[in-house]
């Protein structure tokens, strides 16, 4: 992926000194512009064409890791949290507290579990009223291999979040067995030739192309859309199969039994979609089982990312 250009506003540089007062360690994120829905879903909600708000709301949700991670009990991140968070924010998750104090739960329950940790966003999507983080939970900042992995959607209403959804796992640590290295985050495709950012079309089409690739394959078990939809050296950042489509095929041929599964939410930003996933017949409440990040380019799945909650 081309490294990412920010937007350069008055908004964006108090953030960024918010984050360096802070703690915060900002990673380079995925550029900015995502959709919402999944393809079977309603049009995204929000103004996707509002580049001025989809930036608000990004730095909002910036601010917020940045200014109340490190410390959540702290006076200042509780202002900052009732700030940003409604009232009456709604948590999806069993056993996840509403409002402000339920997401600062959450970064203190996150903190407890991994000691001195900081919040490394690696990829960040914001459009129409969604926002999307790929974070590291991580005790040492330069170490992409200890740790959690991390994905926290938000949605934002005048201003305030108003819904959250959160899944993380563990960093799996020693050697994998399938021979991958690749880290979780680590951003490695590289295209053949540069290009400029996808168009608000472009980005939609990619939105719709990658979710129905995603429900083909999980929903309908349908293997030959690795050979229409994916590069066959796919890029793949989860260490239970190594990079290229042939390990996937294997697996969904060796006859090994999983309930079908969904996209639910869906967001595409630049050349990264993302998607969440529910079992098919799950209640719109029941908790998401997956985050994939998939990064399409020339009409094809090129590199993978997921957080696959177990616990």
């Amino acid at each position: 992926m081309p490294p990412f250009t920010p937007r350069i506003t008055r908004a964006a540089t108090l953030v960024a000194g918010a984050a360096i007062v802070a703690g915060l360690v900002v990673a380079a994120p995925a550029d900015a512009a995502p959709t919402t829905g999944s393809a079977a879903s309603t049009a995204p909600s929000g103004d996707r064409q509002n580049v001025g708000a989809e930036e608000f709301n990004a730095c909002l949700v910036r601010t917020l890791f940045a200014t109340t991670f490190t410390d959540p009990d702290s006076p200042f991140a509780q202002a900052i949290a009732g700030q940003i968070v409604a009232p009456d924010a709604i948590a999806h998750g069993s056993g996840t507290a509403s409002g402000p104090q339920g997401l600062l739960a959450q970064f203190a329950a996150d903190r407890e579990r991994i000691p001195g940790a900081q919040a490394v966003i690696k990829h960040l999507a914001s459009d129409g009223d969604l926002v999307a983080v790929h974070w590291q939970i991580a005790p040492d900042p330069s170490d992409e291999r200890r740790g959690d992995a991390a994905v926290d959607l938000f949605r934002l209403q005048d201003g305030k979040i108003v819904e959250h959804w959160s899944l993380d796992q563990a960093i799996p640590t020693g050697t994998p067995a399938s021979g991958n290295t690749n880290t979780m985050f680590s951003d490695l495709y590289r295209p053949s030739e540069p290009a400029p950012p996808p168009t608000e079309q472009q980005e939609e089409e990619n939105r719709v192309f990658a979710v129905s690739a995603y429900d083909t394959l999980f929903r309908d078990k349908d293997v030959s859309i690795l050979d229409r939809a994916f590069d066959p050296a796919y890029l793949q950042h989860n260490s239970v199969a190594p990079n290229g489509t042939a390990a996937l095929k294997q697996f969904f041929s060796s006859g090994v039994q999983f309930p079908a599964q969904q996209s639910v939410i869906s967001l595409s930003d630049g050349d990264i979609v993302w998607t969440f996933s529910q079992a098919v017949g799950a209640k719109p409440d029941d908790p998401l089982l997956a985050a994939d990040l998939f990064r399409v380019d020339g009409g094809l799945i090129r590199e993978h990312w997921d957080v696959v909650p177990t616990r």
